[in-house]
């Protein structure tokens, strides 16, 4: 459960950032709602780390999730140091590929085989 609501976080906060990078094009405040936008990736990046390490250890799933996690959360360092360098070539794609892993991720932890109920 706090896996899912940490990826659901992740996902919201991955779409939230281009519409800030409009209004970085857009707005004089653009500059400061990007940012913004991009440290609340990073918080949710680690808040998902967190919730995967909590599901593997305590709660004894497979740490499939804690790999999955720490690579995200290589990508959101390495896409912040491209927005600061303003690569913008290799920063736009990334958001892309970010915003597609994390849909992925979320299909996947979303979907489980519900429990049927015994006919008695």
């Amino acid at each position: 459960m706090f896996l899912r609501v940490a990826i659901i976080l992740q996902t919201l906060a991955l779409f939230a950032a281009p519409i800030t990078a409009g209004l970085l094009l857009s707005s004089p405040h653009g500059r400061a709602l990007h940012s913004a936008a991009a440290y609340g990736v990073f918080a949710v990046a680690l808040l998902h780390l967190v919730a995967a390490i909590l599901v593997w250890r305590p709660g004894g799933g497979s740490p499939r999730p804690i790999l999955y996690a720490v690579g995200f959360l290589g990508l959101t360092l390495a896409q912040t140091a491209l927005g600061i360098a303003q690569v913008k070539t290799l920063h736009v794609p990334l958001g892309v590929l970010l915003f597609g892993m994390s849909v992925l991720q979320l299909s996947r932890v979303s979907v489980r085989p519900r429990p049927v109920a015994a006919l008695t």
